[in-house]
């Protein structure tokens, strides 16, 4: 991802761009390490491995073009929103609550600032390319979209959301991001 991020900041003379994915990581490390305090806390076991996680993680440090590493991580943020949204509604922790709305208050930027990326990489392709790029987005976040109902959807429906409410939601707030990811919405000199 490093590689990645450096080739992007010197294409778009962005140099400030290698140290905003550092900050985005810490970040990320942060909810983790909050996350597993609150287990530890409890006395509950932390899983040693999850087929999701390891799946994003091979992928997301396997990959070395910047767009097809921030991408899934857009639907990934977006669907973490839902997801801690229903554990904050379905817990009665306060202190799961108080992290869980961190959380989501950091995914938003977090979100934004991804979508901006995505829309200065697409800004020079046609517009039929751009099209069959939101395609793919659309093909892509249908299966990161079910593979995370399949591995969540007991905490999620324990949030309120069924399988309806939950596909709604998600393509709702994904609508919003590929809103914000399109190069015709910016003014660019």
């Amino acid at each position: 991802m490093a590689a990645a991020a450096d080739r992007f900041a010197t294409a778009t003379d962005d140099p400030a761009y290698r140290d905003v994915i550092d900050l985005f990581i810490r970040e990320e490390q942060r909810h983790g390490a909050l996350l597993g305090r609150i287990l530890d806390d409890a006395g509950i076991p932390r899983r040693q491995a999850d087929w999701g996680d390891t799946l994003f993680r091979r992928l997301r440090h396997s990959i070395t073009n910047i767009e097809v590493w921030t991408t899934p991580v857009v639907m990934v943020e977006t669907l973490a929103m839902i997801y801690y949204n229903a554990i904050r509604r379905a817990t009665g922790s306060p202190a799961i609550r108080a992290v869980c709305a961190q959380i989501l208050a950091d995914e938003v930027p977090h979100v934004q600032l991804q979508c901006e990326r995505l829309a200065v990489l697409l800004h020079n392709r046609s517009r039929t390319r751009y099209r069959l790029t939101m395609l793919a987005h659309r093909a892509l976040f249908l299966v990161v979209m079910l593979l995370v109902w399949a591995g969540h959807h007991r905490a999620l429906r324990a949030g309120g959301y069924t399988w309806t409410h939950y596909r709604r939601t998600a393509y709702a707030k994904m609508n919003r991001a590929w809103q914000r990811m399109d190069p015709q919405r910016y003014v660019w000199t």
